[in-house]
């Protein structure tokens, strides 16, 4: 569970590197001035083109487009993070405990865990991603960016987006369905709880 914490926290942090061009930060001249739209900005794709139903882009600075981009990306990856920990835990446990006398192996999968993990399991993550969130002493590291062609670097920002935005979809589709299974056991019929893979308990 730490080890999946750690990991978060690092990610979380490096979210400005992949902001797009101009956004990581506005010019000193224009952070105050608002712009008409944002409908060509990276991540405007089809089918759904522009998609800003509450109108949360309306006349906002770059600056302030900026910071919604960030907490895109953030969101995103936290999302992925948290695909990868319902599926993970389904295939295999950390050894150790995540509190004294409470081992990991004993925390159930998904929304169960709520009610298992002791307060001082859920003090550590809370206090640790909230630290780094608020303060982001982590930094923001240069190992792992890759050194690419503007077209490259342009389509694996596009990507991370995409993928970051489906995996908040399927977030809510996991909790949904991890849900309603704790509330009626079995309602579907299925026996696992990650019923889209089931490779993985052969």
């Amino acid at each position: 569970m730490m080890k999946s914490v750690a990991v978060a926290l690092a990610l979380l942090e490096g979210a400005e590197a992949f902001a797009p061009a101009g956004l990581k930060a506005a010019a000193p001249s224009r952070a105050g001035v608002a712009r008409m739209g944002y409908e060509n900005e990276l991540g405007v794709i089809e089918p759904t083109g522009f998609f800003d139903p509450l109108g949360l882009s309306a006349n906002i600075d770059e600056e302030t487009f900026a910071q919604y981009r960030t907490a895109e990306l953030k969101h995103g990856r936290v999302a992925q993070l948290c695909v990868i920990g319902y599926i993970v835990p389904e295939i295999y446990r950390f050894p150790g405990e995540i509190a004294p006398g409470v081992a990991f192996a004993d925390i159930p999968n998904g929304v169960a865990a709520i009610n298992a993990i002791p307060a001082l399991g859920w003090f550590q993550m809370v206090f640790l991603i909230g630290a780094v969130d608020y303060w982001g002493f982590l930094g923001d590291f240069e190992a792992g960016k890759p050194d690419l062609a503007p077209e490259e670097l342009e389509k694996r920002k596009l990507q991370e987006l995409q993928h970051g935005r489906l995996a908040m979809l399927a977030v809510l589709e996991l909790l949904r369905h991890d849900s309603q299974n704790l509330v009626k056991p079995g309602f579907d019929g299925l026996d696992n709880l990650i019923t889209g893979f089931p490779f993985l308990y052969n």
